[in-house]
């Protein structure tokens, strides 16, 4: 018995009609309730979302990169509240005594100063960066206080202390879910604890107050979480 030749064209559509079902799945899937993507929180034009609930302070936009100088300690906020999510930006110490943060759930003061979780950009020799600091509250939560653990080895280990590149680009990524937090650091776990003070808030970007000194943010993203 010969074969039977089907003509191209039909092959063709026998193809694409095997290939409904599946691209009908991904468009469903693409669609389920709670499934969002990643959005910037900042546009690189402008700060727009943005505002400094504080008295002082500059800020800026220079070639996609927000520019914080003052000589007393402040944060610029977000406008909107999240709660579930996964953040990411990257920041840039100055050379120098230098200290960041970025608060995320934080809150506000009827003054607008903020408080609240932060994951810590540590410049000192210290090398806390990417440890929770639960700002203008109960202070460090992790490392641990040093009269708990002197050397700090429970929590806090070299590959942590390393995680922070000191004057170069960092990438911060974190975490919430309920009430479990984690950040990582250039994509070092740093931290990874349960804690319910908080379950949603405002997220800010940290001047230490250092006069003169400029911090540096870029590539602020946000996927929100179901």
């Amino acid at each position: 018995m010969s074969a039977i030749t089907m003509p191209a064209h039909t092959l063709d559509f026998m193809k694409i009609k095997n290939w409904i079902p599946v691209l009908g799945l991904i468009t469903f899937a693409s669609c389920l309730p709670g499934e969002k993507q990643w959005v910037d929180l900042f546009n690189g034009k402008d700060l727009t979302g943005w505002e400094n609930p504080y008295g002082w302070g500059e800020t800026k936009v220079k070639n996609g990169i927000i520019e914080l100088v003052g000589n007393k300690k402040f944060f610029l906020s977000t406008k909107k509240q999240y709660s579930d999510f996964e953040f990411s930006a990257e920041v840039k110490l100055p050379e120098g005594k230098a200290n960041s943060g970025f608060l995320f759930r934080s809150q506000r003061k009827p003054n607008g100063q903020m408080f609240g979780y932060q994951a810590e950009v540590d410049g000192a020799e210290r090398r806390w960066s990417g440890g929770l600091y639960d700002e203008g509250r109960r202070g460090w939560i992790q490392p641990i206080k040093p009269e708990d653990d002197p050397q700090n080895t429970k929590t806090w280990t070299e590959e942590k202390r390393n995680a922070l590149k000191r004057n170069d680009w960092n990438k911060y990524r974190i975490k919430c879910v309920g009430e479990k937090l984690q950040v990582w650091v250039n994509g070092i776990n740093t931290l990874d604890i349960t804690d319910d003070l908080d379950s949603r808030g405002y997220f800010g970007l940290q001047h230490h107050g250092e006069k003169g000194q400029v911090y540096r943010f870029r590539n602020i993203k946000i996927k929100e979480l179901k």
